[in-house]
């Protein structure tokens, strides 16, 4: 492939539609010229959460004139994108085959190759986008729906485990809680505008495997607390949960948010610890969080770690991460784009299955 060239990205895994084309210039890190996102919570939030179907059905819709927005926002035609990227997996099955069917279709038209991409590995890479982007190696705490993972990164496609959930993430924690006082639907941020209005000291509640001695995380023992103290407060006052006093469902969601954020804060500080990088790197939706942010600034600051985040709208899900991790993955020569436009998904796909360069 020449040295220069422009990687058009699609991501549908989930609720939001999104579309960017990112630029290749030689060894220099890849440019953003254009993106775009539609997010469908508004659709969902009559739900009290996603529903598969339709989803789908919405990346149907949106996707098409999302491409057409980003090639006019860049100043570039059909004719300048030189590959078709596209998330493959994980994420929802029908959600996937839209922007996977969307970006075949498309790229063979053109006669321009097509690269499957994982979701995870552009939230990995999405802070690459930012003003301050990082150097490799770096400790990464992917903190993404339904994964919550520490990882050492020595390179694009050079990942190693050094921790995971063992069933709740960190996000499904912020969302499941958040359900449990009455916020609707999307629950994480919800909680969390709701806890700036409380004290996070006032209820007890567990900080799970913070003491196991490794870096592996589990959450879903601190939903049942939530829980449990949720329907006490309520049997106690004599009425449901959402109708607690709105300062004791502050209290409960500053908590609940205080007990995800140390475990999180403390396993990366042990993460930086075990490998001795003084790199950190935080992608994915909850990495957004004010407090994980501010803890995780002042804790590193004491360490002399430098952090680096994704700018704040690129934190969800979105196709510059998409565009970007392939653009990353083209130019360091780990996986090569393809004119074979016969495609499958993967709703389930580790990312210690990728693909790495010999």
């Amino acid at each position: 492939m020449a040295k220069d060239y422009c990687v058009l990205g699609i991501e549908s895994s989930c609720d939001e539609t999104g579309v960017a084309l990112v630029q290749v210039q030689g060894e220099a890190l890849p440019l953003l010229l254009a993106d775009a996102l539609y997010s469908q919570i508004e659709m969902h939030q009559a739900y009290g959460g996603v529903v598969p179907e339709l989803a789908s059905r919405d990346h149907i819709r949106r996707v098409l004139p999302l491409t057409e927005q980003v090639l006019a926002a860049s100043g570039r035609t059909l004719a300048d994108v030189d590959v078709v990227a596209f998330t493959r997996g994980p994420g929802l099955a029908g959600a996937l085959l839209v922007g996977a069917g969307v970006a075949c279709a498309l790229a063979a038209a053109l006669g321009k190759p097509v690269l499957g991409m994982h979701h995870l590995e552009g939230h990995l890479l999405s802070p690459f986008l930012s003003a301050d982007p990082p150097e490799f190696p770096f400790v990464a705490l992917l903190v993404s729906g339904g994964h919550t993972q520490l990882m050492r990164v020595d390179g694009v496609g050079r990942y190693e485990l050094l921790g995971e959930t063992i069933d709740d993430a960190a996000g499904e924690a912020f969302d499941k809680s958040a359900k449990l006082l009455g916020l609707g639907y999307p629950g994480g941020p919800a909680l969390s505008k709701l806890a700036e209005q409380g004290d996070p000291s006032e209820f007890k509640l567990p900080r799970p495997l913070l003491k196991s001695g490794n870096l592996d995380f589990s959450f879903a023992g601190l939903k049942t607390a939530v829980m449990v103290q949720a329907k006490k407060l309520a049997l106690v006052a004599g009425v449901a949960v959402e109708a607690l006093p709105v300062q004791v469902l502050a209290d409960l969601a500053a908590s609940t948010q205080a007990a995800i954020v140390e475990v999180l804060v403390k396993k990366s500080l042990a993460a930086l610890s075990q490998t001795d990088l003084k790199r950190l790197v935080v992608a994915g939706g909850v990495g957004a969080n004010r407090s994980l942010r501010a803890q995780l600034n002042a804790a590193c600051a004491q360490r002399g770690v430098r952090v680096h985040y994704p700018e704040l709208h690129l934190c969800t899900d979105n196709g510059a991460m998409i565009a970007m991790a392939a653009a990353m993955r083209l130019q360091s020569g780990q996986q090569a784009a393809t004119h074979v436009y016969a495609f499958d998904v993967r709703p389930r796909w580790p990312l210690a299955d990728l693909p790495v360069a010999s």
